[in-house]
């Protein structure tokens, strides 16, 4: 009973979350190439996963916060992330490197998407948006498809999270590159009215991603369940 009650209150509490957060008015409108880079339906499916902008208000930063600072409490908050970004993402590290050539790589956030059966590479942005940033966000992707794709994977998708960012600077520079990349905005700290919403239900239990990537490395798996988040145990993902 107890447990019925408890999954009552975690799904009024996440519905109450997207109210406020007006999450009707954010879906799907994520600036894409989608339509040029994925079939359909991949392409359609891939548009209305994302959102713009997206609403981070249980972040606590410091005033001149950096790339760094956002990307530890994101993971720190692991719980309300994966809730902010919605239905069927896998977390799987942080800072994941990735040797190309003699170098060594790092991405920022990765992902798996279980609906849409895909990588998903979110670099953060703490600055405004520059056409550069397609072009590492689309070799990072190129890297992720080459070392870390399997067979049954769908092409991995880009997501680029950034403080403010012009529409038509980013569709010009989404046109020109190869690989799906979508480009939203990020909003910090309370909403317009200034409220903050209370998430103090939830418990983050953030283990990042760490090691060189090979077939025996395992990892915890945080997701997104049908209406709230769950953690799964144990469960090995091949890498390498």
């Amino acid at each position: 009973m107890c447990n019925i009650l408890f999954s009552m209150a975690r799904s009024r509490n996440v519905l109450t979350h997207q109210i406020e957060s007006k999450l009707w008015e954010r879906e799907g409108k994520a600036i894409a190439n989608f339509q040029t880079t994925l079939p359909t339906p991949q392409s359609d499916l891939a548009q209305q996963t994302l959102k713009d902008p997206y609403v981070f208000d249980f972040l606590s930063l410091s005033q001149d916060y950096d790339e760094r600072e956002l990307e530890r409490n994101l993971i720190e908050h692991i719980t309300q992330f994966l809730l902010e970004l919605g239905a069927g993402f896998v977390y799987m590290g942080r800072q994941v490197p990735l040797q190309v050539g003699d170098r060594d790589f790092f991405l920022d956030l990765l992902f798996y998407h279980t609906h849409l059966h895909c990588y998903v590479v979110i670099e953060l942005k703490t600055g405004d948006f520059e056409p550069e940033h397609a072009g590492k966000l689309n070799f990072y992707l190129k890297a992720t498809d080459e070392l870390l794709r399997r067979a049954g994977d769908e092409p991995s998708i880009g997501l680029l999270l950034c403080k403010n960012r012009d529409r038509l600077v980013a569709e010009w520079a989404l046109s020109g590159v190869h690989k799906p990349i979508g480009v939203a905005g990020l909003q910090i700290g309370s909403d317009e009215s200034g409220e903050t919403h209370d998430f103090s239900f939830h418990r983050s239990y953030a283990d990042g991603y760490s090691g060189s990537h090979n077939r025996d490395n395992r990892a915890k798996w945080w997701t997104f369940g049908a209406d709230y988040p769950t953690v799964s145990c144990e469960t090995s993902k091949p890498f390498l």
